[in-house]
């Protein structure tokens, strides 16, 4: 995994955490906003492959400005570091509220693209039997992203109209690729996201895995968590038969398995589908699986797929949540 290291003096090591991202920032300015190249800094400036890949190993950098803001910090960039994109300040929605199931695969695409764009933005938990928080929007189902104001709904038009706001207008010879970019987007709405259910419900072991994770992070009373975990556990489970039927599934874990393959070879040997950078293909497909990874579904997939490597450049990629309590 390709990280950035931070070789502090001691007096940088006792800041606060929020001091600490204060500097982050600081330096992702100062690499990412000096040009007019996209966000996406190397090893070496100026000296890129075709592939926009580094040919250099390492390169310590100093800067007086930097070390000033950051107590003295020496930089040190291991290869092909991937820095989060950043925002231009005047662009970033002043008030986004998301609201959403914690496991939902929908739900997951959205944080997927805020995190990764740094837009702070807070969480209603909606319940699921009494919907009360979304009680006031004619939309019943989740996400609902509240941004300044106005409702947006439906994962993938949410993210489009998040990015006609905050991503700069792409060049026209990049219509090719946008074209790559939204046939695998619609893959994972038409296809990937429907692999999840018949395999995180697929026996009662991992149907009460899944609804335990489920009710320990939803939005439920004492008598609704017992309720969801043992009767929408035992629900699910047979809803699950009738979605593999549905979807021509035959063995689900195999289905699963096809589709991470499948997700690897449009890679093409290229770190992410959007080249040296994720692009909202990589976001949404790196969304609707995160709920599933630290469950057996998902262990089992990239312990048996060729998808590990690239799902872990994208938790690199998107690093830390930026949400923000409400």
């Amino acid at each position: 995994m390709r990280r950035i290291s931070i070789l502090a003096s001691s007096s940088a090591l006792s800041r606060s955490p929020s001091e600490h991202l204060k500097c982050r920032r600081i330096f992702q300015a100062a690499f990412v906003n000096g040009g007019s190249s996209p966000r996406w800094f190397s090893t070496s400036i100026g000296s890129k492959t075709p592939a926009g890949h580094s040919g250099a190993s390492k390169l310590s950098l100093s800067l007086g400005a930097l070390a000033a803001a950051a107590g003295g910090a020496s930089l040190l960039l291991e290869e092909g570091a991937y820095a989060k994109e950043i925002v231009k300040p005047d662009l970033v929605p002043k008030d986004v509220v998301l609201y959403q199931y914690e496991a939902c695969p929908f739900c997951n695409k959205v944080k997927a693209f805020l995190d990764y764009y740094d837009v702070p933005y807070k969480v209603v938990e909606v319940n699921p039997f009494s919907k009360k928080e979304i009680k006031w929007s004619e939309y019943k189902k989740v996400p609902i992203l509240m941004v300044d104001g106005e409702s947006l709904v439906d994962s993938s038009a949410i993210i489009d109209q998040m990015g006609n706001r905050i991503i700069p207008v792409k060049a026209s010879s990049v219509v090719s690729a946008d074209d790559e970019e939204n046939k695998w987007r619609r893959w994972v709405d038409e296809h990937l996201v429907h692999m999840l259910s018949p395999n995180i419900y697929r026996n009662t072991t991992e149907a009460l895995e899944s609804f335990d994770y489920i009710s320990n992070n939803g939005n439920f009373n004492v008598y609704e968590k017992y309720s969801v975990k043992y009767a929408g556990a035992a629900a699910m489970y047979f809803v699950s038969k009738k979605l593999k039927k549905k979807y021509n599934i035959t063995d689900e874990r195999a289905a699963l398995y096809d589709a991470a393959e499948t997700w690897v070879d449009a890679l093409d040997g290229r770190d992410f589908l959007g080249g040296s950078k994720p692009n909202l293909a990589d976001l949404a497909v790196f969304g609707v699986l995160r709920p599933i990874r630290q469950l057996k579904s998902g262990k089992d997939m990239v312990e048996n797929t060729r998808i590990g490597q690239w799902y872990s450049r994208m938790e690199d990629a998107v690093g830390k949540s930026s949400r923000i309590k409400a």
